[in-house]
């Protein structure tokens, strides 16, 4: 069994994979100041939870976007799972073309998702994950990376709207029904989600006029809050809220010895 692990800013997402098919997933809080050790038994409790054991798990792979982490998760694995990780980062073999000036500045979230969106529906494509940043990665007909652009995530936006405001209050992030609102909260709801969403749609409008009127791509978002985005949205043709975790498994595989 192949246990993948993605490590982003603020979510640990992770999941077990039996060949190609997922079998069992968990998203936890990360946590910088945790050691390994506490990593360590926080995964064995949910593996037990599923009736899973450690001694299941053959190889993992693990991307991170948090540095201070990765030690601290190689320890972990070698001391609970007595497997040293594969680590997407310089060196490992992506099978795609990197089309940026300094590829070694990539984030390794997004060259996993690139791959994985391209073994999973082709190209040419728009990968949008919607986090704590917002990534939009376009790929090219035969899986090039072509580059991309980099947003604030939209709790990112809320938390500042908060943050540098004396009266507003924090909001749960979901649509109001009107866009005219008649309170504050509703107010800023509609401020950010609607916002936020005409920024998604003008975005990749661009990256659509850029690219040339033939240039058909479909539009993949990935991360948290894409359901709720793309419930308003003109412009995201799909969903996956896994491909991230699917784009670990395939770096796994053309790296595997």
């Amino acid at each position: 069994m192949l246990l993948v692990i993605d490590i982003g800013n603020s979510n640990i997402v992770m999941g077990t994979y039996a060949e190609k098919v997922l079998m069992k997933h968990w998203r936890i809080s990360t946590d910088r100041q945790k050691t390994g050790d506490e990593y360590g038994m926080l995964i064995n409790d949910l593996f037990r939870y599923q009736g899973i054991s450690l001694q299941d798990v053959n190889d993992i792979i693990i991307s991170s976007v948090v540095p201070p982490l990765v030690v601290p998760f190689t320890k972990m694995c070698e001391r609970y799972f007595k497997i040293t990780p594969l680590i997407v980062g310089p060196g490992i073999k992506t099978g795609i073309k990197l089309n940026y000036e300094n590829p070694r500045a990539i984030g390794a979230d997004r060259i996993v998702n690139v791959v994985g969106a391209f073994e999973n529906y082709g190209g040419p494509l728009i990968v949008i994950d919607i986090g704590t940043a917002t990534t939009f990665d376009v790929v090219s007909e035969v899986g090039d990376f072509l580059g991309g652009v980099i947003a604030p995530g939209i709790v990112a936006a809320a938390d500042s709207l908060v943050s540098s405001t004396a009266k507003l209050p924090r909001i749960e992030l979901v649509p109001p029904k009107s866009i005219i609102c008649r309170n504050t909260i509703t107010g800023m709801q509609a401020g950010i989600i609607y916002g936020y969403v005409g920024q998604i749609d003008a975005i990749v409008g661009r990256i659509r006029k850029e690219m040339g009127e033939n240039w058909h791509a479909k539009v993949i978002a990935t991360g948290g809050l894409a359901k709720m985005i793309s419930s308003e949205s003109k412009t995201i043709d799909k969903i996956d809220h896994f491909l991230t975790l699917s784009g670990l498994r395939v770096l796994y595989e053309r790296n595997r010895i």
